[in-house]
This record gives C-alpha cells, structure tokens and sequence, in this order.
C-alpha cells in the first residue's frame, strides 16, 4: 500500500474510479482471473496497468493478463508491450492477425472495415479466454466511448442504450466488463504519460474516418458551447448506466 502514497492526481483518479465501478457493480470475486484486451492505444494500456495495481488493493486474489491482437496493419506495433508486460511481470499473449487488411479487402463486402475488423478480433479474444480459462473480458471503454456510445444508438437505432459495465456471456463462464467506464479520457492520457507507457500509433486507414468520429466530433463541439454540458450528460449516464447494472444484480436469483 505504500507505493500508492506516491501515485499522482490522474493516476490515483484511474485507479478509485475504476475501484468504485468495480464494488458497486460486484465486478469481480477471488479467484478472478482477468483478460485485458490491450489495444496499444491509452485507454486499453491504462485500464491493464491501473488492474495491476489494484492487485494489491483487493481483499482477494485475482490474476491479470494482457490480451493483444494485432490487426495485422504494423507487424512490429506490439513489441514496446512485448517488452513492458515482461517488466512489469504479467503474463501476456501477442499475436500477429490479417483482421485489418482482410477488413479492407473484397471478402468485406457487406460491412464497415471497423465492424468486420471487431468482429473478427472479438472472436478471437473470446477464443483465448476460453484456451487461457480466463473468467473476465476486460475493455477499455471510457466515459468518452459511453457518451459517444449513447448518442449513436439514439441517432442511427432509435434505441436508448449505452454500454455495459458487465455483463455475461457463455451462459455465465465469462463477464466482459468495462472497469474504466465512468473514466474520463483526460486523466487516462495524464496517468499513461506519468507511467511512461509505451503507447502506439493506430494506423488503421479507417482511423479517424467513421461514423463514431463524427458523433464525437459533435459532441466535442456541444460540450465546447457550455461549459457544465460534459458534466451534466456524464452524471446522466453515469446514474442511468450505474442503476440499470444495479437492477440486474437485485434480479439475480
């Protein structure tokens, strides 16, 4: 507990928000054992180390593993995590895929790049939580993603709905869960930059070009009018999210 006095604002904010999700939404129990589907990206890469941290907060034992599945656009993209899992002392798999390219070929006729490239490592991940008897999922979905999430099922499904914090899969063998969820990316960013993570480049040519940017452009433009607007809709979807996991734990036999 003492390595813990040293930690900094946004580091310290990482690690009591993800805290609080996890307790309110009984997220975890002893014995977990917990896959983290690490992009390279900040919000996966802070999610994995804010996890390993919280190890030894727990009244109980969990395990935590990295999860990376390259998307096969720069093949050398994970060796910064390679090394750093191996620093750190988490057990990790890596592996190399042709989901992207495969994504922007003519087998992808039908759907997006993004949705055929998710699907694909998505089924992968479920694969390695299977081989690995990993009991959790873990993204690293942020207040961000559940904002930008919310206003495109409203906008394109006619449907209110935004993110899980957990939820069950596999008739219950496997929770994927989203500890960040109520997270804001601003101190995701600060607490990556003060551990030093070694972050990578997205370099997906549908990087920054899909209907998900354009939302969160828009929002980013409606939050910039008013200053009490972020906050006001975060607060919102923070309780509607929180009490709507709440609900499905009192129904739970």
């Amino acid at each position: 507990m003492s390595g813990l006095r040293t930690l900094t604002y946004a580091q310290k904010k990482c690690i009591s928000t993800i805290g609080m999700l996890m307790q309110k939404t009984r997220m975890l129990g002893p014995g977990a054992r917990i896959g983290v589907a690490v992009s390279g990206g900040v919000d996966s890469f802070t999610l994995l180390k804010a996890l390993a941290v919280r190890r030894s907060i727990l009244p109980f034992p969990v395990e935590v593993m990295a999860l990376h599945v390259n998307p096969g656009f720069t093949p050398e993209s994970h060796w910064p995590l390679a090394r750093w899992v191996e620093q750190e002392g988490l057990a990790a798999h890596i592996e190399l895929t042709d989901h992207g390219p495969r994504a922007h070929s003519d087998e992808n006729r039908k759907n997006s790049p993004c949705f055929f490239c998710a699907m694909l490592r998505r089924k992968r991940l479920f694969d390695l939580c299977a081989q690995y008897k990993l009991t959790h999922l873990a993204f690293g979905h942020n207040a961000e993603d559940l904002m930008v999430t919310f206003f495109m099922n409203v906008v394109q499904n006619g449907r209110v709905d935004g993110l899980s914090a957990s939820e069950d899969y596999f008739n219950g063998r496997l929770k994927v869960v989203r500890p960040a969820l109520f997270l804001e990316k601003k101190y995701m960013r600060a607490a990556a930059r003060q551990w030093g993570l070694p972050l990578w480049e997205n370099t997906c040519p549908s990087n920054g070009k899909t209907r998900r940017t354009e939302i969160n452009d828009w929002l980013e433009l409606e939050f910039s009018r008013t200053k009490s607007t972020r906050q006001n809709v975060l607060n919102a979807l923070t309780r509607y999210q929180l009490e709507r996991q709440q609900a499905s734990l009192t129904s739970l036999p």
